[in-house]
C-alpha cells in the first residue's frame, strides 16, 4: 500500500504522523512510505532518518496523492483537494467539527479520527487523546515553573528557608495525573480537585491532595460518574460547593494547572475572574483548555478561566495566565513518537497483512473512528 505523510500546515503544529521508527516498521511490512520533504524536521526526524528507515521524500503532492494519508491534524480545505476520492485519511481529525466532517465527505474521502475511538482495554494502544495529554500535563507544569518567580521546592539555606510552592490541578485525567506526578518531581505541594471520586486514591497515590466535596444526591453521583471514561456536567448544586471549595484553594496556590474538558462542549469555567483576583501576586494559571471556552475577548477563544487567551500568555489582577493551545507541539520528538505508534497500531485494523485495506464495520474501533465515507458523513459531530 502507498502512504503518504504531509507535512502538517496548521501554524505551530511541529508534530509528524510517522517517525522514522514507525517508518521502518511499515516498510518491514511491504508498504511503501512517502514522506515530505522536511515534515519530520520540527519533530527531529530529519529526512536522512526517513531515508535509512526505508521511507521516501517527495513534496507535497507525491504525499497527498498516496492510497492512505496519515496526518496529525485535519487537513485543509487545499489538502482535501489534492487528494483524489477514495484516499483513506487517519488523524485527528476533530469528530466533533461538523464543517471540517463535512469537508471531507465532499472530497471523497474515507476519513478516520482517532480522538473517537472507544475507551477500552483493546483500544489502547490507539489512545492519542492519552497519548497526548500526558505530554500536556508534564509541559504545563514546565511552563509554569518556568513562568514563576520562585522556587518549586522548599529550599533550606543559610540565607533562609524557601517554602515550596503550592500546586492545585483542576481536574484529573491524564493530563492531569501528569500534572500531578511532574509536580510532585519538582517538590510542589499538590491539591487536586475532579468531579469523579473514582480519582480520590489516583490522586492520593501521587503524592497530592484531593479536594473533596461531597455528594448530597444521587443525581450528583450518577453524574459525577461519567460515560466512557468522561465526566458528564455536574448539577448546579455541587458545582456551586464545588466552587467555593476550589476558590478557597486557588487563593493559596502558587501555580493552577487547570485541565478539565468534556468532548464536543466548550470547556466549563473553573477558575472565575473574582478568583483570580483573590491570588497572590506573581501565581500562574496554566489553562491547558485555552481556546476551547465559550467565545470571549472579541473572538478569542478563553478556557476553564475566562480571562484565558488563545495561544497567548497574559497577567490580570498580577497573575500570569498561560494559553497555549498546542502544548504537545512543544514536545514534539516524544509527542510525535507516542502519536506514530498509536496510528500505527490503528492501520493495523485497516491494513491487512494479505494487502489492501479493509474497512471492517463490525470492528467496534473502526466503526467509531470511521466518519467520513463515499461522500457522507458517517458520524454525527
Amino acid at each position: 500500500m502507498l502512504i503518504g505523510v504531509p507535512a502538517e500546515c496548521v501554524a505551530g503544529e511541529s508534530r509528524v504522523a510517522v517517525t522514522p521508527e514507525t517508518a521502518k516498521k511499515l516498510v518491514a511490512q511491504g508498504h511503501q512510505v512517502l514522506i515530505q520533504s522536511g515534515a519530520g524536521l520540527a519533530a527531529s526526524a530529519p529526512d536522512a532518518a526517513y531515508e535509512t528507515a526505508g521511507a521516501q521524500t517527495t513534496d507535497a503532492a507525491g504525499a497527498l496523492g498516496a492510497d492512505v494519508v496519515l496526518k496529525v491534524r485535519a487537513p485543509s480545505e487545499a489538502e482535501c483537494a489534492a487528494m483524489k476520492p477514495g484516499t483513506v485519511v487517519v488523524g485527528m481529525l476533530n469528530p466533533h467539527d461538523a464543517p471540517g466532517l463535512q469537508r471531507l465527505a465532499a472530497a471523497g474521502l474515507t476519513a478516520f479520527a482517532l480522538e473517537a475511538a472507544p475507551r477500552t482495554t483493546r483500544a489502547q494502544s490507539m489512545d492519542v487523546l492519552s497519548s497526548q495529554a500526558n505530554i500536556a500535563g508534564y509541559k504545563a507544569v514546565m511552563m509554569a515553573a518556568n513562568a514563576y518567580q520562585r522556587f518549586f521546592p522548599m529550599l533550606m539555606t543559610a540565607a533562609g528557608t524557601v517554602k515550596a510552592a503550592r500546586v492545585v490541578v483542576l481536574g484529573v485525567g491524564v493530563a492531569g495525573l501528569q500534572a500531578i506526578a511532574t509536580a510532585k518531581r519538582l517538590g510542589a505541594v499538590i491539591e487536586a480537585s475532579d468531579v469523579r471520586p473514582s480519582v480520590k486514591e489516583q490522586v492520593e497515590s501521587l503524592g497530592a491532595r484531593f479536594i473533596d466535596v461531597p455528594y448530597e444526591t444521587q443525581e450528583e453521583r450518577e453524574a459525577a460518574e461519567g460515560v466512557g471514561g468522561y465526566a458528564r456536567p455536574m448539577p448546579a448544586s455541587w458545582l456551586t460547593r464545588q466552587q467555593a471549595e476550589v476558590a478557597k484553594r486557588v487563593a493559596q496556590a502558587d501555580v493552577v494547572i487547570s485541565t478539565a474538558l468534556i468532548p464536543g462542549r466548550p470547556a466549563p469555567t473553573l477558575i472565575t475572574e473574582a478568583m483570580v483576583q483573590a491570588m497572590k501576586p506573581g501565581a500562574v494559571i496554566v489553562d491547558i483548555a485555552a481556546g476551547r471556552g465559550p467565545d470571549v475577548h472579541g473572538g478569542m477563544t478563553g478556557g476553564n478561566c475566562p480571562l484565558t487567551e488563545a495561544d497567548r500568555t497574559v497577567v490580570r489582577h498580577g497573575v500570569t495566565i498561560i494559553g497555549e493551545t498546542n502544548l504537545p507541539a512543544l514536545v514534539a520528538a516524544d509527542a510525535s513518537a507516542l502519536y506514530a505508534r498509536n496510528v500505527l497500531d490503528f492501520l493495523k485494523l485497516i491494513l491487512p497483512k494479505e494487502g489492501g485495506i479493509r474497512i471492517d464495520l463490525e470492528d467496534d474501533i473502526v466503526a467509531a473512528c470511521r466518519v467520513a465515507q463515499d461522500g457522507q458523513v458517517t458520524r454525527k459531530a
